[in-house]
């Protein structure tokens, strides 16, 4: 399984963007999609992932939306609202697992898109 993840950039705080992951090859064996994001110097965080349920870090609740689209193989990060902690280096990830919000349940990931919030 491959993934390419894009959409990141250059936001004020209150703005908006709008992730992509695209999955292709052996899709068939992955069961849940997921966001990760990570600051120089810190571990992995979970973002969101989404599999028949959605499930969001508490931080994200409320403004960020994940969503899938399995015809298109792609895997979507709505983010509203952001804010200068919400910049980072963005990852999408899938997994053969059930849903987890431990990076290390995770068998596949992308190369990261930057996002970086101004205030």
């Amino acid at each position: 399984v491959q993934l390419q993840a894009s959409g990141g950039g250059l936001v004020q705080a209150g703005g908006s963007l709008r992730l992509s992951c695209a999955a292709s090859g052996s899709i068939f064996r992955v069961n849940v999609m997921g966001w990760f994001r990570q600051v120089p110097g810190k571990e992995r965080e979970y973002v969101a992932s989404i599999s028949s349920s959605r499930d969001y870090a508490s931080s994200v609740m409320g403004r960020f939306t994940i969503s899938r689209d399995n015809a298109r193989k792609m895997v979507y990060l709505q983010m509203n609202n952001l804010k200068p902690e919400d910049t980072a280096v963005y990852y999408c990830a899938a997994t053969r697992r059930i849903l987890s919000t431990a990076s290390t349940d995770y068998n596949y990931w992308g190369q990261g898109t930057q996002v970086t919030v101004s205030s």
